[in-house]
């Protein structure tokens, strides 16, 4: 394998996937090891809830 090779998380099958694996519209990715990838869920998570606390990204009207 290449050390440049990109990793993806299939959300089908629940696996870490190398580029040949199954459509985009089902991955999360490209992640820069496999081990990432497998986290890719909680990444996104992570993520998720560090946008939905930005202050500078807040849309909540309800806060005016």
């Amino acid at each position: 394998m290449a050390d440049d090779e990109k990793w993806y998380f299939c959300m089908v099958h629940r696996e870490v996937e190398p580029q040949e694996g199954c459509r985009p519209a089902d991955r999360l990715g490209p992640y820069d090891s496999a081990e990432k990838a497998a986290r890719a869920l909680e990444i996104a998570a992570e993520r998720t809830k560090a946008w939905d606390e930005d202050p500078l990204w807040n849309d909540n009207l309800d806060d005016t």
